[in-house]
């Protein structure tokens, strides 16, 4: 019961910065570099996405765009390497 607690509130936590990252670049005046391989959260705080393969941006746009429509090959791929809530609270075996 207190590891699902923890959880929970690193959950919570999590939310509130990222909460308070989108609120923040919303300034006129503040340009950040998000770095993470969380898609999910890229998708949520940013405006703009660049993909990287190996070191060079393979695709870069409107965030809605690249999530929507990938050109690059690579960028086609992503999506199906996002965990599946579903499998990962209940593995098979």
């Amino acid at each position: 019961m207190a590891v699902q607690h923890a959880i929970d509130l690193l959950g919570a936590v999590h939310l509130q910065v990222l909460n308070l990252f989108k609120q923040t670049r919303a300034e006129p005046s503040l340009t950040c570099i998000f770095v993470s391989h969380n898609l999910g959260v890229i998708r949520y705080v940013s405006d703009r996405v660049a993909v990287i393969r190996r070191g060079v941006v393979v695709e870069e746009g409107p965030a809605e765009s690249v999530f929507r429509a990938p050109q690059h090959e690579y960028t086609q791929s992503l999506p199906a390497a996002i965990p599946d809530p579903a499998v990962a609270a209940h593995p098979p075996g």
